[in-house]
């Protein structure tokens, strides 16, 4: 007869067996496994580590090959702005290498005149109706009257004009603008908050250089492109503008200023200006801008038509 015994011997004896049977086995395979792993690790290891030699070897050669060129620069650039009045306009998206971009300009020679930089809210579109009204309320007699200012109702644009109709040269035949108006009028975009001045300005500019960077992307990233692009518009008054950017894809102002023909025809674009290389290409393309009134589009992009602009003798 079967009882309670015969069976806990039963399922003892099968679960001994199954124990026997998983020690057999594992030392049966650990060895082959064991062996593979480890080879698999070994190789993985190695590949990383030859990877990140390659990225160290590639950033060692970046950072000379940027040494280099603001060596170069000490060469070419001394003298080809000499005289010239440069107003640096930064965009916020340019703000890295705004600086960048002006210690080339000051190494041609050139006369920074001002810095503006642009506040996020001067491009938000929320703010449409108070740079309308800034506009009217901040103009001054030397200024551009209202009467003289775009009229369709978009306060960048509207506000832009404005600015420009004081920084930068008059048309031959036309009065200057009183240093006191000038004054006025960036203190009143000042005081809301609208820009900043890293210094005074010490007077109107013959060329400016638009240092910008990445499209937007939020929710508002059309309107806000859009608005840059009137920026650049107002500001392409004296034949001598230049947009010093960070790539050429995606909707940015150099994307935008190349995908017009008008506007190619008149400024400058430089995409790879966030490098110390496109930074003294902005340079070279405002000279020629200055020199032969020409437009020309640089950089690493597709777009462009090649690393640097090629200068008279």
């Amino acid at each position: 007869m079967i009882n309670f015994r015969y069976h806990v011997v039963s399922l003892t004896a099968v679960f001994l067996a199954l124990a026997i049977g998983l020690v057999v086995g594992t030392a049966a395979l650990n060895g082959p496994v064991a062996d593979s792993l480890k080879e698999n690790v070994n190789a993985l290891s190695k590949a990383n580590q030859q990877m990140r030699q390659t990225v160290n070897n590639m950033e060692e050669e970046l950072a000379r090959e940027e040494e280099f060129v603001a060596e170069i620069a000490g060469v070419v650039l001394p003298g080809k702005l000499s005289g010239k009045r440069v107003l640096v306009l930064s965009l916020p998206t340019g703000r890295d290498h705004t600086e960048g971009a002006i210690k080339m300009l000051q190494l041609a020679g050139a006369d920074v005149v001002g810095r503006i930089d642009l506040q996020d809210k001067f491009i938000n579109p929320d703010n449409n109706n108070e740079l309308l009204e800034l506009a009217v309320t901040a103009a001054r007699p030397t200024s551009a009257s209202t009467a003289n200012l775009p009229g369709n109702g978009h306060g960048v644009e509207t506000s832009s004009a404005l600015l420009a109709s004081v920084l930068l040269d008059r048309s031959p035949g036309t009065a200057a603008v009183s240093e006191a108006d000038r004054r006025a009028v960036l203190a009143a975009y000042t005081n809301a908050n609208y820009l900043t001045t890293a210094e005074r300005v010490t007077g109107p500019a013959e060329a400016v250089v638009i240092v910008s960077g990445q499209p937007y992307v939020d929710k508002d990233s059309a309107k806000k492109d859009e608005s840059v692009v009137k920026v650049a518009e107002q500001f392409d008054r004296t034949g001598g503008v230049v947009v010093a950017g960070n790539g050429s894809d995606g909707g940015n102002l150099v994307a935008l200023v190349r995908g017009d023909a008008v506007l190619a025809g008149s400024i400058s674009t430089v995409d790879n200006a966030n490098t110390v290389q496109g930074q003294l290409v902005t340079s070279l393309a405002l000279v020629q801008q200055l020199a032969e009134k020409k437009a020309g589009h640089y950089g690493v992009g597709d777009s462009a038509s090649g690393l640097l602009p090629r200068l008279p003798q």
